[in-house]
């Protein structure tokens, strides 16, 4: 999507509330044509494709950044099936003054645009939109920070997309370095050995059933004169079989998409890189496959940790909060974190709980927690957070070693969450488990089938906002 200074002629959009009566709208409204309801269309074009299309946005008093986002999107779609490529756009008055929603309209088009074709036959026809709007110089600079932070959310999508015979740890880390050559992210990447060296036992033992080596991938946006940072972990699980707690076909078809927490980490630190962000940020992924030979992890097992905390292995399916005990740990006491926050495509127990489509969070303070809250709700992210209470601490505990990785009685987001705040340090802490909305079969609102890029609106506004 490109945006305009010039006002562009040959298609003028119109997108309305419900009820308008101005212009040709009274007549469309009479003869039932247009009565923009939510999503209506009616393009009043000639045999050149100029002209007038008029676009509902449904009634006035129910509009917000949201629905915007959304409507916006099936916009975007709409023009491409229409093969409308350049388009000067009228903006409702209620959403131009609104500088959330004013942003919103470019990130809903802008999102219409994704497509991953990678392991397709390139088209020779290539769709893109180019919009002008009234009063440009207030709009253009929207334009320019939405694009960066929808950019970063295409690039988590690409990474998540990517089938795990061509992403896997190794891989993965190549591409990230190879994504952040030349700005401002430095990227260290960490060999098995070197792992090994740090003592990071539960992530070494959880990767010790795949052939392919894991890799510890730390990515360092500092531009700030100072060593204190905050720290963004993400789950790095490329593939995930569940190990001897082995899943079924249809369970283990998707699961390329079990490190849609950490592909969140690499968007958000793209866009912020992009946009300027005056944030000292570093990046954990501890990236490894989670798979069967004579090797792996078995249930029953009792692990060591690099906090020394010995873990009980209830549940091999229950892998992404082994590896992220190191990983979080590693943030807190090796790193000059001041907050950590860790996203992961955790458990079905958040998606149990709140449905497919809301990222369940966990912390241990308030502030830090109403403000991600705060970020997700601005992002257009849902984001509900989840109690934890004593009963659920004692859950945790093993029988023989200190933790248990996979509790029964339910609850299993919220014990799953607490199971990480142990590693933190004190530090303050949230958790997203993003299980749900990461990846689905099929288009939501403005997201599209396969990846969501799910975390990095949210990580972005919380920093940015800092």
């Amino acid at each position: 999507m490109k945006f305009s200074k010039d006002k562009l002629n040959s298609v003028t959009v119109h997108t309305v509330f419900e009820g308008d009566q101005t212009g040709d709208l009274q007549e469309l409204n009479e003869r039932k044509l247009f009565k923009g309801k939510a999503n209506d269309r009616y393009a009043m074009l000639n045999a050149s494709g100029e002209g007038k299309i008029y676009y509902g946005l449904g009634k006035e008093d129910r509009i917000d950044s949201y629905l915007t986002t959304t409507y916006f999107h099936h916009l975007g779609k709409y023009l491409e099936k229409m093969n409308v490529s350049e388009v000067h756009l009228i903006i409702p008055t209620k959403i131009q003054e609104d500088s959330e929603m004013k942003a919103k309209v470019f990130e809903g088009l802008y999102q219409a645009e994704y497509k991953f074709t990678e392991f397709k036959k390139k088209s020779e026809d290539t769709y893109e939109l180019t919009v002008s709007v009234e009063n440009p110089a207030e709009m253009e600079a929207s334009f320019i920070t939405v694009e960066h932070v929808v950019k970063g959310a295409f690039v988590a999508r690409d990474f998540v997309n990517q089938p795990s015979n061509k992403l896997y740890p190794e891989t993965y880390a190549a591409q990230i370095t190879e994504l952040f050559e030349g700005t401002n992210v430095s990227v260290e990447v960490y060999d098995e050995a070197q792992i090994e060296e740090l003592g990071m036992e539960a992530f070494l033992t959880v990767a010790k059933g795949s052939y392919r080596a894991p890799r510890l991938i730390v990515m360092k946006y500092m531009p700030l004169e100072q060593e204190e940072h905050i720290t963004i972990v993400g789950k790095g699980m490329t593939y995930d079989s569940g190990g001897y707690a082995i899943k079924s076909t249809a369970g283990m078809v998707n699961m390329k998409s079990d490190m849609a927490g950490s592909a969140a980490v690499v968007g958000a630190l793209y866009a912020l890189e992009k946009v300027g962000i005056q944030q000292n940020v570093v990046g954990v992924i501890a990236a490894a496959e989670n798979m069967i030979d004579g090797k792996a992890m078995k249930n029953g097992d009792i692990i060591g940790s690099m906090k020394g905390t010995t873990i009980e292995i209830n549940n091999t399916d229950a892998e992404g909060r082994v590896t992220l005990a190191d990983a979080i740990y590693y943030a807190a006491t090796k790193l000059k974190s001041t907050e950590i926050i860790d996203l992961a495509t955790l458990t079905g127990a958040a998606i149990a709980a709140l449905g497919p489509n809301t990222t369940a969070m966990i912390s241990n303070n308030d502030e830090m927690a109403n403000a991600v809250l705060e970020a997700s709700d601005k992002g257009c992210e849902p984001t509900h957070r989840l109690p934890a209470f004593p009963s659920h601490y004692k859950m945790i505990k093993g029988q023989f070693g200190e933790l248990n990785n996979a509790p029964k009685g339910g609850g299993g987001a919220i014990t799953a969450g607490i199971f990480l705040e142990h590693f933190a340090e004190d530090l303050p802490w949230v958790h997203l488990d993003i299980a749900g909305p990461s990846f689905g079969s099929k288009p939501f609102d403005y997201l599209p089938a396969g990846a969501s890029g799910t975390g990095v609106k949210t990580l972005y506004r919380w920093i940015a906002a800092k």
